[in-house]
């Protein structure tokens, strides 16, 4: 039998990716679902990029809960923690809703990990836990820089991951155990679904296929593919001098209207519903008064903050595709789904 890998939110986009790359590669994956009636359709989904076989067991485990956690991880070589809450409208939710979900969750799972002798777990976190807290600055940062986490102005969704990653560093620094941690921090992840369960941050290509968008925000995003994120975070699991370290995988920066025009440019008329204007950061702040999921984007108006991932690609030897050709395959895989 081969090395085993548990894969926090065997639901999610990104879960599923890992899943699928793991299998391919040989590894025997187990994976959290908050209940065995998802188990079906993470192998279903899974399936249809590799046969899991008998190397795929679904396990019941809940971030807000101490119950399953060390069933999971036990006889685990590896642990890719990508599971996190997520949430609508940041602006206005109560931000503990996510942020104690998160922060507790993760030191859950590092508790069992560390119990169960688990050589290596990898966080996913998110790039904007390590930006200005602004937002506003024209510069390129690397890892070496956090968010303030306790800024409250942003949005909880940010403030989750940077306060759940803080807790991860301050559980190893802090516990005696062998098991390694090392994090992860994806920007915009785009790419082709697996299925139309959970589709994640791919929402928005969706919205602009399906011409619920009348225009486009001024907001930039630095897209990354989610086949080139699991792929920076197996070479993070294995690689040794990852160990206690964290890497960005970021990838181009595009404003959404430049993604608007790739999508154009490569699928005819099946973007003809896709904007073609830009609305301007004036409207958008109106319309923000009244609505949370604008007012969650606000910060971001006209934002330039870029990400460097040299830190990746000379430890872990990343190396990411051109942002085009993930929208474009993102936007061909909600298409060959029906969801746009």
């Amino acid at each position: 039998m081969g090395e085993t890998v548990l894969v926090t939110g065997g639901t999610g986009f990104i879960g599923q990716w890992c899943i699928a790359e793991l299998l391919a590669r040989g590894y025997e994956v187990r994976t959290t679902v908050r209940s065995l009636d998802k188990a079906a359709s993470v192998r279903a989904a899974v399936a249809t990029v590799v046969d899991p076989g008998d190397r795929l067991a679904c396990v019941v485990a809940d971030l807000t809960d101490d119950v399953g956690w060390d069933d999971a991880v036990s006889g685990c070589d590896y642990v890719l923690h990508v599971a996190s809450p997520m949430g609508r409208g940041g602006g206005t939710a109560d931000p503990d809703v996510l942020i104690v979900p998160a922060r507790d969750g993760v030191v859950r799972v590092l508790q069992a990990a560390t119990a169960a002798g688990v050589r290596r777990v990898v966080l996913t976190s998110a790039a904007n836990a390590s930006s200005p807290a602004s937002y506003t600055e024209d510069s390129v940062t690397d890892e070496t820089l956090w968010t303030d986490p306790a800024d409250s102005s942003l949005a909880a969704y940010r403030r989750s991951k940077t306060i759940a990653e803080r807790a991860a560093w301050h559980f190893v620094a802090t516990v005696d155990g062998t098991t390694q941690l090392t994090t992860v921090l994806p920007g915009a992840v785009f790419g082709p679904i697996l299925t139309t369960d959970n589709v994640g941050s791919v929402e928005v290509i969706g919205r602009m296929l399906r011409g619920e968008m009348p225009g486009t925000p001024r907001i930039g995003l630095e897209v990354v593919d989610v086949r080139d994120l699991v792929d920076a975070h197996l070479r993070a699991m294995l690689e040794p001098a990852a160990a206690g370290e964290r890497f960005l995988a970021t990838g181009e920066f595009l404003w959404m209207g430049e993604i608007a025009a790739i999508l154009r440019d490569a699928l005819g008329d099946a973007a003809g519903r896709v904007p073609t204007e830009e609305i301007a950061d004036d409207i958008i702040r109106e319309l923000a008064a009244v609505s949370p999921e604008l007012a969650s984007i606000v910060p971001g108006l006209g934002r330039r903050n870029r990400h460097t991932t040299a830190k990746a690609e000379s430890v872990l030897g990343w190396r990411r595709r051109p942002a085009a050709e993930t929208i474009v395959d993102c936007a061909r895989s909600l298409l060959a789904h029906r969801v746009a």
